[in-house]
């Protein structure tokens, strides 16, 4: 008796810690929840093991021999329903008790890993200040510091591949660092170009609107009225951030004049737009001038083309009444277009919105059949 308990007591311990790993590295195996009745039967063999032995220890009887003959049955029962469990989850339960022997390895490598990283951030002085380097660095501070606090087998293991991430990304930033200063310089330059040229662009932006006037509907122009004063605005402050940029250059700062360079690129682009916005305008309008009617027979053919899918679709009952609103829409803008200075800008903005209707009912028939 006392040796099928000491038995199934070791085997216990094995299966036991070999569980507890599952549990601490992959829960969701749910391993524990069919150890627990394997674990119940060993406890109540245990059990009744202590009570015999405390009942008949020193006793030598027909009655004592029955008691340990039953208890040593029962141990042996326990051991076999914990052979089964074991082999029936022997790789994963051995896969995880390797897991988390190597996890104090895996946390030590994580921490090398960090001190390689920052001795070449030592080793690299001279770029410390840049902020790249130095938010990849305080990243990595606050990673080692979180995998110090780390308690348990899966936050260690986390906290680890955190602190390796950290370090890849300070080692990245070290490495990017010393092109930063030259593609600063060019930037730099190339923004100064760019200046230049959007101001060239934007000298045609006044004739144009003047054209505008002149030329057609005081509507069509009217939403572009501050489109001189705006551009205006962003090529001057293109031109603030591209003196700032100058000055972070030469303070040392390669990546603060990128950021600045960004930016005036952006109002740059803004600019264009505004002056875009009134020569494309101009140029629209007298293309519609020259021949109204293209315009209009471009949406009319999309019409037929609409009402051609509703019948070859089968869904003119629920389209058809739809798709031929749009030709009374179509002939009630062609209308418009009377007197001496014809709104074309309000005729190819309608037009424009009959087009993106009849585009929407194609949709919902094309996805109406596919639905089918």
């Amino acid at each position: 008796m006392v040796a099928a308990f000491l038995d199934m007591d070791n085997r216990q311990s094995i299966a036991a810690a070999a569980v507890d790993a599952s549990k601490q590295l992959t829960p969701e195996r749910g391993v524990q929840r069919m150890w627990e009745p394997v674990r119940e039967g060993c406890y109540q063999a245990a059990s009744a093991y202590l009570a015999a032995e405390d009942q008949f220890d020193g006793v030598q009887s027909p009655a004592a021999t029955a008691a340990f003959e039953q208890v040593t049955a029962q141990l042996v029962a326990a051991t076999q329903a914990l052979d089964e469990f074991y082999r029936a989850h022997r790789g994963h339960l051995e896969e995880s008790m390797a897991m988390l022997a190597a996890i104090p390895q895996v946390a030590q490598q994580a921490l090398q890993t960090a001190e390689a990283a920052r001795d070449g951030l030592r080793r690299h002085q001279a770029y410390g200040d840049y902020p790249s380097v130095r938010a990849s660095a305080a990243a990595l501070d606050d990673a080692v510091a979180a995998l110090q606090a780390a308690r348990g087998a899966n936050p260690v293991r986390e906290a680890a591949g955190r602190v390796r991430d950290a370090a890849a990304a300070l080692d990245s930033a070290l490495a990017a660092a010393p092109s930063k200063e030259r593609d600063a310089s060019h930037a730099v330059s190339s923004v100064t170009t760019r200046i230049a040229a959007v101001q060239t662009r934007a000298e045609r932006l006044a004739p144009a609107y003047s054209a505008l006037l002149r030329e057609f509907n005081a509507r069509s122009s009217a939403d572009l009225v501050h489109n001189q004063q705006d551009s205006r605005l962003q090529i001057e402050q293109a031109e603030a951030d591209l003196q700032k940029a100058r000055e972070a250059l030469t303070a040392g700062n390669p990546e603060g004049a990128l950021e600045l360079t960004s930016a005036a690129r952006t109002h740059l682009a803004d600019a264009e737009a505004k002056v875009d916005g009134v020569t494309d305008r101009l140029r629209l309008l007298r293309h519609v001038r020259e021949n109204p009617r293209a315009k209009e027979n471009e949406i009319r053919f999309r019409l037929r083309d609409a009402q051609m899918l509703a019948v070859n679709r089968g869904l003119v009952r629920e389209w058809g009444s739809v798709l031929d609103a749009q030709l009374e829409r179509i002939h009630r803008i062609a209308g418009t277009l009377t007197g001496r200075h014809p709104d074309y800008w309000a005729y190819i903005t309608q037009l424009d919105a009959v087009s993106a209707f009849i585009a929407e009912v194609v949709q919902k028939m094309r996805g109406h059949t596919a639905q089918r």
